[in-house]
């Protein structure tokens, strides 16, 4: 490393810190106010993941994980405080239906699908970055796969370990038979996971291109671990 190459890097480190604050903050912004957990009959949507995969692309994996675990931090905190008729499933100081107690896997379902939904954009977009075209185009076209894949990574993941994990109480909060959880399971993540996609496909290429190119030194193009 030489010195002139100093300054740089430390010009990308608090570049680094004070976009990872600023998503932070607006993750809290959201958190707190309807506008990041939006409340509908049986479960919370939400466009928190949308700063999440931001954060990811811009940031890298380990700060996109930190990101994510806000997210998960949230979503207990406002099924605890405003719950739905799911957020036994978000919360595990929601009583599961008709027991006195909360669940463990809550915190499963709550963190690590959304710890992931700030660790996989950024592998997404270096998989596009490996193929032989246009870079420009590669770039575009990854930012948009990754972030329609890390909104599919939260809907999935949290839907499916809820169906597996607690199936049961499931079934019970929707009036259905055993049989019929994991359609109800997927009637939730096409009602609610394909509209999250398409906002976060539409959003957050849009934001991530732009504050690339102001700043440069950031970005899952640039090869940072």
């Amino acid at each position: 490393m030489t010195n002139a190459n100093l300054p740089t890097k430390r010009t990308a480190g608090i570049q680094e810190m004070v976009l990872t604050a600023l998503f932070t903050a607006l993750l809290l912004l959201m958190g707190f106010t309807p506008l990041g957990l939006i409340d509908l009959p049986f479960i919370k949507a939400t466009t928190l993941h949308i700063p999440v995969i931001i954060g990811s692309l811009l940031l890298g994996p380990w700060r996109g994980a930190f990101l994510g675990g806000v997210f998960g931090l949230l979503s207990i905190w406002k099924s605890t405080i405003a719950p739905s008729a799911l957020s036994f499933a978000f919360s595990p100081f929601i009583p599961l239906p008709g027991e006195s107690h909360g669940s463990p896997w809550a915190l499963v379902i709550a963190l690590i699908p959304r710890i992931l939904v700030g660790v996989v954009p950024w592998f997404v977009v270096k998989l596009f970055e490996m193929i032989p075209a246009n870079r420009t185009a590669m770039k575009s076209i990854g930012t948009v796969a990754a972030a329609v894949t890390g909104s599919a990574v939260n809907t999935g993941l949290v839907m499916g370990l809820m169906g597996l994990t607690l199936g049961g109480s499931f079934a019970a909060v929707k009036g259905i038979g055993g049989d019929e959880i994991w359609a109800g399971i997927l009637a939730i993540v096409f009602a609610n996971g394909v509209p999250e996609a398409i906002a976060a496909g539409v959003i957050a290429p849009v934001i991530v291109l732009a504050l690339m190119k102001v700043l440069p030194s950031l970005g899952a193009g640039k090869g940072k671990q």
